[in-house]
């Protein structure tokens, strides 16, 4: 899903109760502050007229903000021993609110913002931690009042926004501390492959002095449910998540493959949880994997050349896309650590290092369009392909120095033939069946070659 089109969303609450709500008065355009949250009812600024509240969803949770350009106020009640932690960030602007000790499942719809949130998105961001994403007009202060009682036994979380000049607003507030390395996380609970937090890029494998792990005794495949949590990926036609769809899919690969007793398979995440695209590099090569395959579903924005486009397409790695399909494929995808909320970090520019995984690179990149060639013509006999269903870009997730990778667009969710099809459990298994068998004749092929 494209950054520019997150979906503003109702946020539900399992086991939590979550109500959003937003009360300001005016204020003073880009600096002015919000004194209180409750203004006293005597005092200029609560004589002046509030734009009613924009509801945004009655269902069990719901968002209203209310306020204009000048100010708004974000009003919570939770439910529960809830820690809050509030913070900013930019490149987009963004307000963040980590809820631990409650559950924000995603958007059921889509929405808009209001005042100064131009847009904004919820759900899971790791195990025990939720997470809402309000995306901004342009640089905010965002003060996090004092937890208050609220109706009902609730607790009422009320959080101002008032704009700052850019200057003063710099690099936000900072996210919240990053999660230790990938290596160093233990177990995430319900199966949940590894949370999301700060790992470094991929850059250091491969490296003189650096210790490669034993090779394991069958090949490793690493399957790549992409999305998940908060990022619900793009949405189809009766709220149909992407997260979900290639989740399915991928437990359908993960039962093929393990049926097929000689293969290691191992998934980055099996619950609806975040997964950065840093950590899912780091997962893979932790893993020591053998092949690695990400798993998506494409959506057009164009309404006019929804129902004419369909089929799935296979991505491989390249610096410079196919085509300008591709390329706004891949800046989609990309996105995802930013919809989730989180800073991006900047690659080691250290020269030697460069060299050295351009020159790995070009070896998985072979053997990535070898099994890319061997995917095509056996998804072919079973699905619909796509007009164009070999192409290239530089997609994070597939920037591997150690392992061949694909990135698999299993159709088109704004289509409604292929959002049918790909909600169907009898298709995801046939899919499924499909790329298993391409991963046998890919690696009986070098298995012949090598004998």
């Amino acid at each position: 899903m494209r950054l520019g089109k997150l979906i503003p969303c109702a946020v539900l609450v399992a086991a939590s109760y979550l109500h959003c709500a937003a009360h300001a008065a005016g204020a003073d355009p880009w600096g002015a502050e919000v004194a209180k949250p409750r203004s006293d009812p005597a005092s200029p600024a609560a004589k002046r007229p509030r734009k009613p509240a924009a509801k945004l969803d009655e269902g069990t949770g719901h968002l209203n903000l209310s306020g204009d350009r000048s100010a708004t106020m974000a009003r919570m009640e939770l439910d529960g021993d809830v820690s809050v932690q509030v913070f900013t960030l930019p490149n987009p602007y963004r307000v963040i609110v980590d809820l631990t000790g409650t559950t924000v499942l995603s958007p059921p719809k889509p929405g808009s913002g209001f005042g100064l949130v131009e847009r904004y998105h919820s759900g899971r961001f790791e195990a025990g931690k939720s997470r809402i994403v309000m995306e901004t007009l342009g640089p905010v202060k965002a003060t996090a009042f004092p937890i208050s009682p609220g109706p009902n036994g609730a607790k009422v979380l009320e959080i101002a926004l008032t704009p700052i000049p850019v200057n003063e607003f710099g690099q936000g507030t900072g996210a919240a501390p990053a999660a230790p390395a990938a290596s160093e996380q233990p177990a995430a609970p319900e199966g949940g492959g590894i949370s999301a937090g700060g790992v470094a890029p991929d850059f250091g494998a491969g490296l003189p002095g650096t210790a490669a792990p034993p090779p394991p005794a069958r090949p490793v495949i690493v399957i790549d449910p992409g999305h998940g949590g908060i990022d619900p990926g793009a949405i189809g036609a009766e709220n149909l998540f992407e997260k979900t769809i290639v989740m399915a899919v991928g437990e359908q690969l993960a039962l093929a493959l393990n049926a097929k007793d000689r293969y290691e398979v191992r998934l980055t995440r099996s619950a609806d949880v975040f997964v950065a695209l840093d950590q899912r590099v780091a997962f893979s090569r932790k893993n020591t994997a053998n092949l690695f395959i990400s798993l998506h579903a494409d959506s057009l924005e164009q309404s006019s050349l929804s129902q004419s486009i369909s089929g799935a397409t296979v991505y491989t790695l390249s610096e410079r896309a196919s085509d300008e399909q591709a390329r706004q494929m891949a800046e989609k995808e990309n996105a995802s650590d930013l919809l989730a909320g989180l800073s991006t970090s900047q690659g080691d520019n250290d020269e030697v290092k460069n060299i050295l995984i351009d020159l790995m690179k070009r070896e998985t990149a072979s053997f990535s369009a070898e099994f890319a060639g061997v995917l095509r013509g056996s998804l072919g006999k079973s699905i619909q392909l796509s007009r164009d269903p070999m192409r290239s870009a530089a997609f994070k997730v597939l920037k591997q120095t150690h392992a061949p990778s694909v990135l698999i667009e299993l159709g088109y969710m704004s289509n409604t033939g292929d959002a049918k099809r790909l909600n169907s459990p009898e298709w995801q298994k046939k899919v499924a069946n499909a790329i298993a068998n391409a991963v046998d004749a890919y690696f009986s092929s070098r298995t012949a070659r090598a004998k």
